[in-house]
């Protein structure tokens, strides 16, 4: 049976909610003031939407931004998805778990080590900073990212499965493409969702490793901000905000099929 919800929970619930989302539905109320402060609302307007879109700008730092995210978490789902059937095939537990503490590591240092970890070593390198840093840097953190987003899904698989395709003459590269591969694409589809949205709004890496003439828009967004409060700032991050809800929105209808199918192959 379903446990209820205490009338205290929901409160309790809401309370968080209203605490998150406030401070994000306040922003998106005013990038729509035609005046130009946050303290009074004088009318609805589309003035600072209409100056963004005619700001070529930062019209190009949207398509920076919008392609290192691709990229990154292409190639991050990618080499992601390597490592975390390297670590889950590795036969001695010891092994499997120094692995696992390697990857881990990266997710939870600092940001700030991070970044100027690999400002020195692109520095060190003589790799000029701009673009390819950028996305060098972008691929690095959201690798770890990917793999703990699929080692569950290889965790659930059955090794009898890949036994029973191996009894059945399948040779080691039909087993990782038509056994292992589709087994775990919803691992593969949230590692890729979850790469994106880390490259898209990841600052503090990127403040460090980006170069003149090149910025994304979580730099330029601080960078405006440290001028002084203009409610283009207001506009951008609504664009943002809308955007991350859009690849939330994708991902779970995704996901929902993967599952309509996957359940339809097993009564099958």
């Amino acid at each position: 049976m379903d446990k209820k919800i205490s009338p205290l929970s929901k409160l309790f619930l809401f309370m968080i909610f209203l605490v998150l989302y406030a401070p994000i539905l306040f922003l998106v109320f005013f990038s729509f003031n035609s005046g130009d402060t946050m303290y009074s609302f004088k009318g609805f307007s589309l003035e600072w939407y209409k100056e963004l879109f005619h700001d070529t700008r930062i019209l190009i730092i949207v398509l920076n931004t919008v392609v290192v995210a691709l990229l990154s978490a292409l190639f991050s789902t990618i080499f992601g998805v390597i490592g975390a059937l390297a670590i889950h095939s590795a036969k001695k537990r010891k092994t499997k778990n120094t692995l696992l503490s390697l990857n881990n590591v990266l997710i939870v240092s600092p940001d700030v080590i991070i970044g100027a970890s690999f400002l020195i070593l692109f520095t060190m390198a003589g790799i000029k900073l701009g673009f390819y840093s950028v996305l060098l840097s972008h691929i690095a953190f959201c690798i770890p990212i990917v793999v703990l987003m699929v080692l569950p899904k290889l965790t659930e698989m059955s090794p009898t499965l890949i036994d029973a395709a191996r009894d059945l003459g399948a040779s080691s590269w039909s087993v990782l493409t038509k056994v292992v591969l589709p087994f775990i694409t919803p691992g593969i589809f949230a590692g890729f969702f979850m790469a994106l949205t880390y490259s898209f709004d990841d600052f503090a890496v990127t403040f460090f490793v980006t170069g003149n003439g090149f910025t994304t828009l979580s730099v330029e967004i601080y960078s405006m901000a440290r001028r002084g409060i203009s409610l283009n700032i207001n506009a951008l991050s609504t664009i943002l905000f809308l955007f991350t809800m859009l690849l939330v929105v994708i991902y779970y209808f995704i996901s929902q099929r993967t599952k309509l199918t996957g359940m339809g192959a097993r009564k099958r």
